[in-house]
Parts: structure tokens; sequence; C-alpha cells
């Protein structure tokens, strides 16, 4: 069995659903799942869609060539396809915070996330031994001023020699450069401690303290050069009141934050985003 995956966005015109659910038909395959949304501002059209061929012949490079010749140029779209046989690649980059590494090698030591990890880097050895309990490499790359380029050619070294599709900051406290932004466009994965803009800074939850708060968020997003900027994948909220002590917000904090990273991986992995004007379309 060869399963697909075909993201599609393109200008919205009448007949696109049908050109492409016949072009499964005609190749012999079987449509197992398939959503449609139209941005009626922009006037773009956005699908996914997942099918299955039974053919012993079946290619999935000729299937592209076709997909480009047939429909692809045709309807001007931008299009993906990928098999459902290459799990994505993901680098992990932590610094001294466990809470969301320990969520995400749990979920991945149980199957529930269908991706590889090659590898964890840091720019700190205090989660050494949480890769080691899972077998996971572990590479200690330290992040000065001085040395923060040096450091970032060795990081592109690693995310390429091992074939990286994407990478995951999972509470990496270091800013990155272009150099790696440009190289993996919509394809790293921050966690914020709240929502977008708000209550920035060292310490979040102190300062939700101070104003009260009745609630609280986290919000995963592709990094951009715009720090805190970059299109948003997912995000959740928690209700807090007057009786939280910082301690309560911090843990309920990071519990948010699990959650939502690890949705936002999920959403990535299985190929359900699709990023336009600084905004996504999440298929469910």
């Amino acid at each position: 069995m060869n399963k697909i995956t075909i993201l599609i966005n393109c200008k919205d015109r009448p007949n696109i659903i049908a050109a492409v659910t016949n072009f499964i038909s005609a190749n012999k395959g079987n449509i197992v799942y398939l959503d449609q949304h139209v941005d009626t501002q922009e006037d773009i059209f956005f699908m996914r869609l997942e099918s299955e061929f039974n053919t012993k012949n079946f290619s999935t490079e000729d299937f592209k060539l076709s997909f480009k010749k047939e429909l692809a140029e045709v309807f001007d779209m931008k299009w993906r396809i990928y098999s459902s046989e290459a799990k994505p690649k993901m680098a992990l980059f932590v610094s001294k915070y466990d809470h969301c590494l320990y969520d995400i090698l749990g979920r991945y030591n149980s199957d529930e996330l269908n991706l590889e990890i090659p590898f964890i880097v840091s720019n700190h050895n205090t989660l050494k031994s949480i890769a080691d309990n899972f077998n996971i490499p572990f590479y200690h790359i330290p992040v000065t001023k001085a040395t923060k380029a040096k450091a970032e050619d060795e990081q592109l070294k690693l995310l390429e020699t091992h074939q990286i599709d994407f990478v995951v900051l999972a509470r990496y406290m270091q800013i990155v450069s272009p150099k790696l932004i440009d190289k993996y466009p919509n394809k790293i994965i921050n966690i914020h401690h709240s929502f977008l803009p708000a209550f920035v800074g060292a310490k979040p939850y102190h300062s939700a303290y101070e104003r009260g708060v009745k609630i609280i968020g986290a919000t995963s997003h592709y990094i951009t050069e715009e720090l805190d900027a970059g299109p948003i994948i997912e995000q959740d909220v928690a209700r807090i009141t007057h009786a939280y002590a910082i301690e309560d917000l911090i843990a309920k904090g990071r519990d948010l934050e699990k959650i939502v990273l690890s949705n936002a991986i999920k959403h990535h992995s299985e190929r359900k985003v699709m990023v336009y004007n600084n905004k996504t379309v999440v298929f469910t």
C-alpha cells in the first residue's frame, strides 16, 4: 500500500477539487481524507488530501511529474507531495529547561510522533543525561557573543549531515540568526511562554502575577527574523485565580507549553500546516 499526502494552494477558481479528485481516480488512487479552505479576503484556495494506491508499480516520483504537468501548471499551484513512508527528521535544540524535552521524548518513545529524532543539540551540558536515557545522540555546542557565528556553523553542519527536515526549539534560550532561518524557512518551531505579544522578558509569570491576570497561555510558532512574530501554529490557555502563587503559574504555564509544543510538532510532522502571508492554515 502506497499512501501520499498532497498540499495545495493557488488562486481560487472553479473545478479545482473536481480536477484533483478525478486525477487521483484516473491514477487508481483511493482518497481517504480531503479538506479544503478558501481565504475569501485573499481569494486563495487551500487543500490537503491523503490518498492510497494499491498498484504494485506505483511511483511517487512519476506521480509528482504527472501532477505537475496535468494540474499544478494548469492551475498555477504551489504544491507539495509527501510519501507516508518518509518520516520527517526533527532536530531538538535545548538549553537548561527540561519539561518540554521530557514530554517530547516521552511521546516519541511511545510512538505518538511520526518522525525521527537523529540528535539533540544544546548550548549547555545540563540535559545530556536525559538524551542518554533515551539513547539519542547529544551535542554540546556552547554559545557566547564571541562564538555565536562559529556555533551556528557547527549546528548547520549537523543539520545538513543528518538531513534534518525541521528544527524544534524546546526552550532553547538563544536567538536564532538569519543564517539558520534562511536555511529552514517555516521549519523552525518555537514555544513561547504566553500569547504573543504579551509579558515579554525573562520573568513573564512574575509580570503576569503582578497584573493579576485571570488566564495564561502558550504559543507555538515558526520563527522569523522578527522576534516572536512568526506564523502561529498552536495556542492554548488555562484559567487561574487570585489564589495562585507565582510557583502555581509557572507549573501551569509549563503544562501548557508542553501540550502546545507537542501539538505543533504533530501538526507539522503530519503535514497539516500551510503558511501564507505570515499566517497558517492548520488542517485537522
